[in-house]
């Protein structure tokens, strides 16, 4: 899997809407898969299957 970077653009009950940073896709996940702490803003780092809060 290729190495992404995102930044969550908003939380919609428990989902949250990620914003590609390098070519602006949004993507629709689960609050349950993103790291503890993850809120509106955060920037995060995908690989291997895991994401982690830059």
């Amino acid at each position: 899997m290729e190495a992404k970077d995102y930044v969550v653009t908003r939380v919609e009950g428990e989902y949250a809407i990620l914003k590609n940073e390098e070519d602006g896709c949004e993507l629709f996940i689960a609050l349950a898969l993103l790291p503890i702490g993850t809120d509106l803003g955060t920037r995060l780092h995908y690989e291997n299957f895991e994401y982690s809060i830059l």
